[in-house]
């Protein structure tokens, strides 16, 4: 479940508000945007993976929100931590090269 938008570290971009499939997200003019549906989240880690800057944390917990506290998310280095995990950052990216996940689909 969706935790922070850290205001620190958001550029208002709001590639998260556009990409959540589930319009969590209120966008704020000149601001970072809100969480205004938690409930609604699914856990999908797309706005996690999609942000630019590592401004959000999405708990892989899906029940209830916890109070979760920034700099102790960034002490931990779980801000971004997903993206890595996945390769989506450079230091990262030969990661992709074991990712076989393509071949439980047929080619097009």
């Amino acid at each position: 479940m969706i935790e922070l938008v850290s205001a620190e570290r958001c550029t208002g971009c709001n590639i998260c508000v556009r990409i959540c499939p589930m319009n969590v997200f209120d966008p704020v003019p000149g601001a970072a945007p809100i969480i205004a549906r938690n409930d609604d989240c699914q856990t999908c880690f797309m706005c996690e993976l999609y942000c630019p800057v590592d401004a959000l944390y999405v708990s892989p917990d899906s029940g209830a929100a916890q109070p979760v506290d920034e700099r102790d998310l960034t002490d931990m280095g779980l801000l971004g931590s997903y993206r890595a995990a996945i390769g989506w950052i450079r230091p990262t990216q030969t990661r992709r090269t074991s990712d076989l996940s393509y071949r439980l689909l047929p080619p097009p």
